[in-house]
């Protein structure tokens, strides 16, 4: 895998997160630490991606 097409797929899974974390946001039944841990990989995936592509 290429380093462009494997930051590609890093930001596709960082857009999933957010879409999760804006739902899980919404809905009243949704767990703190679920949405804690969501923004935390989601954290990991943007450090990557800047990693990677500087």
């Amino acid at each position: 895998m290429s380093v462009a097409s494997h930051v590609e797929e890093l930001r596709r899974k960082h857009r999933v997160l957010s879409e999760a974390v804006e739902k899980a946001q919404s809905s009243p039944g949704t767990n703190d630490l679920e949405i804690a841990a969501m923004k935390r990989e989601k954290l990991r995936l943007k450090e990557q991606i800047s990693r990677l592509s500087h």
